[in-house]
């Protein structure tokens, strides 16, 4: 079933509260998304009719598997954009809100392969950089018993 931008975003505030505060109320997401109570009650309603998020009597709001599975790519979505504005030197504020432009506006075609990518690409990097940890507990070994360690690119010299 497709869902509307702004129950993405409804979702995705759910997520993000959660994190921060650890529970999650119609008000908290009537405060950080700026809108009306009656705006928020709405949606909350629309998104309980479509098993996204359940209510408990103290009007505690959360998120089931299916509302968890797409705030989470929202929200992965939006870090990964804000994060590669970031990095070519816009401000952090800026980049946060154009990052949920810019995906509100690719409606999910690149950001998605994206987001798989850089997933893939930390897990090399992690790889690499165990690597270079286990290389370098070597060379430390190898040298306290009076030996001479050089590292080179991709080479180990031991002497």
């Amino acid at each position: 079933m497709k869902i509307q931008e702004s129950a993405e975003n409804y979702l995705e505030t759910i997520l993000v509260l959660k994190k921060k505060n650890g529970v999650v109320r119609s008000i908290d997401i009537a405060n950080d998304l700026g809108v009306s109570k009656p705006s928020v009650s709405v949606a909350m309603k629309n998104l309980r009719n479509g098993e996204y998020i359940e209510m408990d009597k103290e009007g505690y709001i959360t998120l089931l598997d299916k509302g968890r599975e797409i705030a989470e790519k929202i929200y992965e979505r939006h870090t990964f954009l804000t994060d590669w504005l970031t990095s070519i030197g816009v401000d952090p504020t800026v980049a946060a809100e154009d990052a949920c432009r810019s995906c509100d506006r690719l409606g999910g075609r690149l950001p998605h392969r994206a987001c798989d990518q850089r997933r893939d690409f930390h897990r090399y990097e992690k790889d690499i950089e165990d690597e270079i940890e286990l290389t370098v507990n070597h060379c430390m070994l190898f040298e306290s018993k009076n030996s001479q360690c050089d590292i080179a690119p991709g080479v180990l010299l031991l002497s």
